[in-house]
């Protein structure tokens, strides 16, 4: 696995927090096209098929944490 840059890595952490194309740009400052060739490149180096592998990823390597763990039941309830 080639290494990230430190772009990429911001991207790859915005990904697992949830966020879009759109809101990725947003909140780097960027357009929404150079997101996703940081995505791309993400997914290329990382050996991934998709977002949702990079989402597991993120975490897997202690990128993101989980959120509170005591909000998970009202979260739960929430979709209820």
């Amino acid at each position: 696995m080639e290494q990230l840059t430190e772009r990429e890595h911001e991207v790859l952490t915005l990904i697992a927090r949830g966020l879009c194309n759109r809101e990725i740009a947003g909140e780097l400052y960027l357009s929404q096209a150079t997101v996703k060739t940081h995505v791309a490149r993400v997914l290329r180096k990382m050996e991934l098929r998709d977002r949702t592998q990079a989402v597991v990823a993120a975490y897997d390597l202690g990128i993101v944490q989980p959120r509170h763990v005591e909000a998970a039941p009202q979260l739960l309830l929430a979709w209820a």
